[in-house]
């Protein structure tokens, strides 16, 4: 699900850069890099333990707090510079990713983690 959620993303952002008449082209983010060699650590550390889902969430959900704060970013940025239709395009990106948080924190607590859904912090 998520995989056709990302392809609707870059059909977004293709629209953008068509908006702004510049070419799209991708470029490697050395942040998720790190992001993703921290969940391989996390697969590597607990492979055989029951921690390992509860790690593995935590890594997906590190990829998403980071799409987040870049659509957030992308979004305002729109926004001040009077992109109205690129707005909307960036903020479907947005609520689709915070969805996304959601439904890991949900699995997270239901599955990986069931003792800590029952504990709330204050």
């Amino acid at each position: 699900m998520h995989k056709d959620e990302t392809e609707g993303q870059i059909e977004r952002l293709q629209q953008f850069f068509e908006i702004i008449s510049k070419p799209a082209r991708g470029k490697t983010c050395e942040a998720i890099q790190g992001i993703i060699s921290e969940g391989e650590e996390i697969i590597e550390e607990f492979k055989d333990s029951v921690a390992l889902d509860a790690g593995l969430i935590s890594s997906a959900q590190a990829v998403e707090h980071y799409e987040i704060s870049r659509y957030g970013t992308l979004k305002s940025w729109a926004a001040q510079l009077g992109y109205t239709d690129a707005v909307a395009l960036f903020d479907a990106n947005l609520q689709e990713e915070l969805a996304t948080d959601q439904k890991l924190t949900d699995l997270g607590e239901m599955s990986a983690n069931p003792k800590g859904a029952k504990k709330k912090v204050a």
